[in-house]
Order: C-alpha cells, then structure tokens, then sequence
C-alpha cells in the first residue's frame, strides 16, 4: 500500500508540473494588462476589472500599410498585448504584414505561439523548416485568400514572388508570442557571440562573420 501511494504522489506531480507548463484557461471574464504594475508574473498583472473600458481592448491602424522601405523590403503591424491590453491571459494576436516587390520576412520563430497566415494581395512563398536532424523545408507559393500554418517554434519566413505589393494577416495563439529572427540573434546578439564559436559552426573564415556581424 505504501509503495502504491508513493507511485501514485509521483504520478500527481509528475502530472502537476505539466499542467503548469502552459498557459492557464482564463479564471474571471478578463484580466487587462496593468502596464503601471510593478508586479512580477508570467504574463502582465491585471487591471482592476472595474477601470476597464472599451480602450483596453481596441486597435485602428491594420488598414494602415507599413513602410516596407527597409533593408528587407518588409514590415510588421503587431496587434498583441502591447496594443491591446485586454488581450492579457486571452491566448491570441494578430499582426498585419506589408511586403515591397521580392520583400522578404526573414527566417524567425515565434517560440510561444502557432501562426496561421491569411493572404489578403498578391502572391507569397512561404515555408518552414522541422527541427533537427531533418531539417526538411515545407514550402508552397501562396495566393490572395489562401492560408499556412506555421507550427510553434519552428523556423519559418515569407517572401512576396508577385510583381505588386502584397499583404497578409496574420493569426497567433498567444497573446504575447515573441519574435527570433535567425539572423539578429546569431550575428547581431549583444554581447556578440564570440567569431571563433560562429566560425567553426558555420565552417566560414573569421572574416565573414565579422562582415556579418557588422551588418546586425
């Protein structure tokens, strides 16, 4: 009996610390986002319900196109937490994304959410690639009212192949899904990661990451 009991304890926190592992469901109708808050949570502090108004869940601007004139030739819109405090603890977002002719959203990741893009213009290629050890690239040029997930996690990009400007809308189940653009976090980190460790992985010569890195 006592050796069940134990199993069974083991079992329970075993199962405990997997459920904390991800996002609780929601336990009051809303919880805006307290930016003025100094507490510390997974997440931001809530608002007293009682001060929330229509403010706290409302965004203008995704009829807005962005400024693609960048490097690139891209541009997000976010609609997150950080637009829309009521989205706190809601578990989605949104994000509008303008591309210039051959513009590029360059390989990132969202390590905290799943996106679906809708094409709203034009024509994309887009794709993502699996983790490790196959590395297999999933892609497919998309056109206006098609859509592509992009499973959690897994780096994936997006470049316009029509001859106009293009357009998506993007859909993210987190409300705070984060961004890694490949490229920034390994030539452009802060402090740099040292040449030596970027050289031998990438099989360059020093020279190269430096011009890399100067670029970031």
């Amino acid at each position: 009996m006592a050796n069940q009991i134990l199993l069974l304890t083991t079992v329970l926190a075993m199962t405990c610390s997997l459920v904390v592992a991800f996002e609780p469901s929601p336990l009051q109708d809303f919880c805006v986002a307290d930016a003025t808050s100094s507490g510390l949570v997974n997440g931001l502090p809530c608002l007293d319900s009682k001060l929330a108004t229509a403010e706290h869940f409302f965004f203008s601007g995704l009829h807005i196109p962005g400024n693609t004139s960048n490097p690139v030739g891209g541009k997000v819109t976010p609609v997150n937490v950080a637009q829309i405090p009521g989205l706190n603890t809601l578990g989605i977002s949104l994000a509008r994304i303008d591309y210039a002719p051959m513009g590029v959203i360059p390989p990132h990741t969202h390590p905290r959410a799943t996106e679906i893009l809708t094409v709203l213009e034009g024509s994309l290629d887009v794709g993502f690639v699996t983790s490790n050890p196959d590395n297999k690239l999933i892609s497919k040029v998309l056109n206006k009212g098609d859509a592509f997930v992009f499973p959690v996690g897994l780096v994936h990009y997006q470049k316009n192949v029509g001859t106009g400007m293009a357009i998506s809308l993007s859909s993210l189940s987190s409300q705070n899904p984060g961004v890694n653009t490949i490229a920034n976090a390994v030539f452009g980190s802060n402090p740099a990661i040292p040449e030596d460790v970027l050289a031998k992985s990438f099989q360059v010569d020093k020279s190269v990451i430096r011009d890399l890195q100067a670029k970031f």
